[in-house]
């Protein structure tokens, strides 16, 4: 069944857990544009409830873009969701904001909205992340069509009592176009925001690294990210993209992506792991392309994920 929209694409999506209903927050832009690649730069978040990953009640538009030429002043793009200590519900997402109608240039940055109950989002002046020149590549630097800082993955860590946000981003070494790197903020509020430097390295085999996210299951954490057949790079370019994982240890940490592992391929893509009410873990992705190539959006239903006997995540075979 899955999750989808008659009149508009749907694509990268994140979720919210508030004990009762799994809350998902997905990119939408109207199929009226005609050509599916016009839809990032009208790309909004969109909202859905389902009490079993299964079944969605869509609720429609969270929040619109900005005013023209502010940081999200074209589109809003990926993020992630976490849950104050006050209680407060906190959506930290990219805004992109295209330099103009014609270019395929865009500035991407991380904004941050509000909410008490996961439905009526207030979003907070913004940006409150921007890539760092001194640390990582930005646009004009390279040949790279874009200031890449987007799809913030936000979570805590007891051991150093900071939150920490990875992000996807561009470093400044590595032979071109194979700069991909897991950029790196903290903070200790939630709304203050310090740059690090990138938790890899280039020449990984990856121009970018994209749709973050870290879980734990069986007490293993997990970094899944996506790069697609067109954005491998170096010693992978020319090899089959798609969604991607490899165990690692006391996140944030150094880590190395050329030893990460396909779990799928591109035909889906923006994968995430949600847990069931019994603690099992499930893939959901969107549908990214069919055989031939054309784009064909919409959510897919949940797919189980089991931990391998080397460590590596697997897709368990559907019955």
């Amino acid at each position: 069944m899955g999750f989808n929209l008659n009149d508009h694409w749907v694509w990268d999506f994140w979720l919210a857990d508030d004990g009762t209903q799994y809350h998902l927050y997905y990119l939408h832009a109207p199929k009226s544009l005609g050509n599916p690649d016009l839809r990032h730069r009208h790309a909004r978040i969109g909202h859905a409830t389902s009490p079993d990953l299964r079944n969605w009640s869509d609720h429609g538009r969270v929040f619109d873009a900005g005013v023209t030429g502010s940081f999200d002043g074209s589109a809003t793009w990926t993020g992630s969701i976490v849950r104050a200590p006050d209680g407060q519900w906190k959506m930290f997402y990219t805004g992109s904001r295209f330099l103009s109608p014609e270019a395929t240039a865009n500035i991407e940055t991380i904004g941050l909205a509000t909410s008490s109950d996961l439905f009526a989002w207030t979003k907070q002046p913004g940006p409150i992340s921007v890539a760092d020149p001194a640390l990582y590549e930005t646009l004009g630097t390279s040949t790279w069509p874009e200031e890449a800082w987007r799809d913030p993955w936000v979570f805590w860590r007891a051991d150093d009592q900071l939150w920490h946000m990875l992000i996807t981003a561009r470093g400044k070494t590595g032979t071109e176009p194979d700069r991909g790197v897991v950029g790196h903020a903290v903070s200790s509020n939630l709304v203050d925001w310090s740059v690090r430097a990138p938790l890899s390295q280039g020449d990984s085999g990856f121009a970018h690294l994209e749709v973050f996210q870290m879980i734990t299951i069986a007490g293993q954490q997990h970094l899944i990210f996506c790069c697609d057949s067109a954005k491998m790079a170096g010693a992978r370019a020319g090899s089959q993209g798609g969604i991607w994982t490899m165990p690692v240890d006391n996140m944030p940490a150094q880590i190395d992506p050329s030893v990460a592992r396909l779990l799928v391929d591109d035909r889906l893509y923006a994968g995430r792991i949600a847990t069931d009410r019994e603690g099992s873990p499930w893939l959901l992705a969107f549908n990214n392309t069919t055989v031939d190539g054309q784009f064909t959006g919409g959510i897919s239903d949940p797919m189980r994920v089991s931990v391998g006997h080397d460590g590596y995540l697997t897709l368990e075979a559907r019955s």
